[in-house]
This record gives structure tokens, sequence and C-alpha cells, in this order.
């Protein structure tokens, strides 16, 4: 992107990608904001399907701009011995090699873990899949939405009695992602210390299910089975969402001891606010109908900016239900560098989201736009000892993109 942008922590990581769509490539896109270079292989003329998902400009996914950025791409026909050869190539000099393919796919290429180590020691493989490598599922194809219904997750959604609903974003795909992340960075400490490698095997159901907070120890000591419960937090009281005059929600937290205190002066309602019964979260949660009962009537007669107005002055926790627009003319998300801006190709300007986590000293950055398909294939090629000679003829068999 620019040749001033900061090189990241991870500046001379090397990680080569396989896989497609959102889960494999989430988690090279992470490691690629902090400077780690990143080699995506795709199919010739096809590329990786999310080139294609949702609104395009120019026939291309403007999701790609974001997916890819910093990656460097290489089109090669996995199929096919004389690519599989190249990645293995790729992956003797490589630092992590990441892929979400279904098991048993990379190993029926030769590209397992024991074929790989055998040749690298010192690779991390990131392996995310649906059920992970092993277990009685292992086989099965697995996508995001299936692994947040087994999690557990789906079952919450949504309101009682009503079909369960998913979440707007592929969350489980991205919670693997970042779990894959987690995995790739603790692996690069040990092999720090001993100089070895290994394999990071995260399952797109147990990156959700960990997310799962008290679901399963609650079930163990009282049987109880959490089922959906709308916009309220069950267990915890008051939290909800609450309609204002203008039509909109405040979503208001006023859980804490002292806070709830804060939030009923605010209403005028001391005689809750003061209330020894309602003094700690297992009282207000035996009568949280009557609190959010009362909060709904404050909230009734003024519109969502005098509630929020209101609450910051008292200090108690609240937002409202931002949508992408609200997002985009935010100030915060401004200051915070979290509306980054890339000019496009054909010299037009495009909003993408900033880098998470911030670094004071080393931060994320893009260095160069999401790669046109096979873009970097000559190149990258060359790096591994290919002549033009060998290139060209890896082309005209149709090896290479």
């Amino acid at each position: 992107m620019t040749a001033a942008a900061p090189a990241g922590p991870l500046a001379g990581l090397k990680v080569v990608e396989l896989g497609q769509l959102i889960a494999g490539p989430f988690a090279a896109k992470t490691l690629a904001d902090f400077g780690a270079d990143v080699i995506k292989i795709e199919a010739p003329r096809t590329g990786d399907p999310l080139r294609k998902w949702r609104l395009l400009k120019d026939g291309t996914s403007v999701w790609w701009q974001v997916q890819s950025r910093n990656k460097r791409s290489v089109a090669l026909d996995l199929r096919q011995a004389e690519a599989q050869e190249i990645v293995r190539k790729l992956a003797t000099d490589a630092d992590v090699l990441i892929e979400n393919f279904r098991p048993g796919a990379m190993e029926g290429w030769g590209l397992g873990p024991e074929e790989l180590l055998a040749l690298n020691p010192r690779l991390i493989m990131l392996r995310i899949s649906g059920y992970g490598q092993t277990g009685p599922y292992r086989d099965r194809p697995g996508f995001g939405v299936v692994a947040e219904a087994m999690s557990g997750l789906r079952h919450l959604t949504g309101e009682p009695g009503r079909v369960p609903v998913r979440v707007g974003v592929s969350i489980g795909d991205t919670l693997a992602a970042l779990h894959g992340v987690i995995g790739i960075l603790l692996a690069l400490q040990h092999r720090h210390a001993s100089g070895q490698g290994q394999v990071v095997d995260v399952a797109l159901y147990e990156a959700v299910f960990n997310c799962m907070e008290s679901l399963l120890p609650e079930y163990s000591a009282f049987g109880a089975v959490r089922g959906p419960a709308g916009s309220a937090l069950p267990g915890i009281a008051p939290s909800n969402a609450y309609r204002c005059k203008d039509g909109g929600y405040a979503l208001i937290a006023g859980n804490g001891d002292s806070i709830f205190k804060r939030l009923m002066t605010v209403m005028h309602r001391q005689d809750l606010g003061n209330d020894p019964a309602l003094s700690d979260n297992a009282g207000r949660v035996a009568r949280v109908q009557e609190i959010d009962a009362a909060i709904g009537q404050w909230t009734a007669g003024l519109t969502v900016d005098e509630v929020l107005a209101a609450l910051e002055g008292a200090e108690v926790p609240a937002g409202k239900i931002y949508t992408v627009a609200d997002i985009a003319a935010d100030p915060h998300y401004a200051a915070r560098g979290m509306l980054q801006t890339v000019q496009m190709d054909d010299g037009s300007q495009l909003a993408v989201p900033g880098f998470v986590p911030k670094l004071s000293a080393t931060p994320g950055s893009q260095r160069r736009n999401a790669p046109a398909l096979g873009q970097d294939t000559d190149a990258v090629l060359r790096e591994v000892g290919l002549t033009e000679t060998q290139i060209a003829a890896l082309r005209e068999r149709g090896v290479v993109g």
C-alpha cells in the first residue's frame, strides 16, 4: 500500500495459505495485517469463491479487499502433482501453513502433516475444519452455521418460542480463525524454545463452544438448559433493550449494584434504587420483570438520544443499536482508526475496517491491496527456484495460472 507503512511485529514470518472463503483466510489476513508475508494459493481461473460473494465492484467483491489485503496470490491447481510439489517447496522454508479443507484432503495430495513436517520440522500447520481432525464426525462437511448450531449458540438466539435466528455474520468461521491465530502464536512461542513445529487443530464448533460461558456447568450442576431470551441477558439484571419515544431502542446495562442505584436515581425511582431486596444481582433477577417494566416506562417518554445523554451523565453503560451508516459517521470509530480508506485500482476510494488489536509500538497496517488472481504467481515461483522456462511450461499445462 505504502512504503512508509510499518513492517509489523510479524515481519519476516512466511505464511502459506491454502483453503478458501472465510475461516482459514481470515486467520491468514490477521497475520498479514501485522506484517506476515502471506502467500495465498488459489485455483486458476476461478480463485477463491469469496471474490464473487455479496456485492461486487467491477466484478470483484468489496469484501475481498478486506479479507485478502496484504496477501500475495499464486494460482495453482492443487489437483495436479506438479502443483503439490510447489506447495512442498513453499512449505520447506515457511513458518506457518494454513488450510481449511475437509480432513483427509491434504493427505490425499501428499501434503499432510507427516509429509510437511518431515520436510520442515519447524513448520506450524493450522488446520481448521468443521469438526476437527479426529472423532466420529471428522469426515462430515462442516460450515460455520452448522458449527454455531452444534455449539449451542443458535439455540440461544432469537425470541422464546420462535425459530432460532443466526447471527448476521459468519461468527463461527471468524471465531475459529481467531482461535487459529492464538494457536499459531502459542506454537511460535513453543518453537522459539524447542525449535519444533506442530499441528494446530481447530474445529469450528469447538471455537464457538469455547465462548458459551456458563452453559455447560449450569447444566452439569443444576440440569438447567438455557434457552433464548430475546434481547435480555438471563440471570443478570437489568440488562436489556428498551423501546424509546422515537421508535428506536436503548441498550441499558444497569446490572452493577452501584450502577443500578444510579440508574434508578436518573429515572426518579429511588423506591427501587433504595430497596434492600434489589441491592444485589440475585434480588434483581427475582424481580426482573418489574424492573424492566419500570425502565421501559421511563424510556418510552424519551428519544434514544435523550436516554443516552441522561445515562452518560450518570455513568450508566448504555448505547444505541448502530447501523453501518451510524458506524461510518461515528467520531469515535474515526478517532480510533477503525475507518480506513484504500484506493482501488480504478482510483476510487473504499472504506474498510481498521486493524485490531491496537499495538503501541508495532501496529497493524495495510501495505498492499488485495491481489488480483495469480498476480504474484511468477514472482513466488521464482523465489522457490523455478526458471522462466519452467514457469511457462507449467502454465501451458494448466498447473499454474
